[in-house]
């Protein structure tokens, strides 16, 4: 399995947000999302090639329940199909006593997973790059609102949304009717942002559009503390 970094940190953002967790980053994802602050996990090539064994020893280095396992994309392979040996890793993980978060666009559904929280983020068309020219859509791009669905239905789950403008809560508010009924507690709006200034820019505005709509304010504690860099 390819691994782009595995590091502890504190949980950024969700419902775990401040709890010491071992991030295991595993390499590529089929998305482009214009913001994303970690574009070196995009190649699914990147990182080195570890074996369920070697991810455990790994992980044992800290004293963290918290497993997060993220990306890149953690869900899919290059083939775009569910990543290969990923259900065995998380039952492995599970043996040990682990909490495990899987963060993922919701890009497909993969059952069978050890998970004990299936964390979503969902993109909107703003959030992904498009040729100059190309028809602006409400519609998620990557995300595949089935999948989201059966994720829902399989897993416990938080979902996710980057706000980076007032007018961005119309495209979330889209998908949360095509969604169906959630749990508003389990439904963050994030400020997108890639340092301290933006974060503070923008979390008064997204603080608003949470008490407009009863979503939750989600926390960008990584930012907030570290601002954009690698392995925190």
């Amino acid at each position: 399995m390819r691994v782009s970094e595995i590091f502890c940190s504190l949980q950024g953002e969700g419902m775990l947000a401040g709890t010491p967790s071992v991030f295991i980053r595993l390499a590529g994802c089929p998305l482009r999302c214009r913001w994303c602050d970690t574009k070196y996990a995009w190649d699914f090539q990147a990182g080195e090639d570890l074996e369920p064994p070697q991810i455990m020893e790994r992980v044992n280095r800290w004293p963290c329940r918290f497993i997060v396992l993220t990306g890149g994309e953690p869900m899919t392979g290059p083939d775009l199909a569910a990543r290969a040996g990923l259900a065995d890793l998380t039952g492995r993980l599970k043996t040990l006593g682990k909490h495990i978060t899987i963060e993922t666009a919701g890009v497909l559904f993969v059952p069978d997973l050890a998970c004990d929280l299936m964390s979503i983020s969902p993109k909107l068309t703003d959030a992904t790059m498009r040729q100059p020219g190309s028809a602006e859509s409400r519609e998620p791009v990557g995300s595949d609102l089935q999948a989201i669905r059966q994720l829902i239905r399989a897993y416990p789950y938080q979902v996710k949304f980057v706000i980076a403008s007032p007018r961005d809560i119309d495209g979330v508010q889209d998908m949360l009717k095509e969604l169906g009924p959630l749990e508003t507690e389990r439904v963050m709006l994030m400020p997108q942002a890639a340092t301290v200034e933006e974060l503070h820019g923008r979390s008064t505005m997204v603080a608003e559009l949470c008490k407009q709509t009863g979503l939750r304010f989600g926390q960008r504690l990584q930012i907030q503390l570290w601002g954009q860099r690698r392995g925190v």
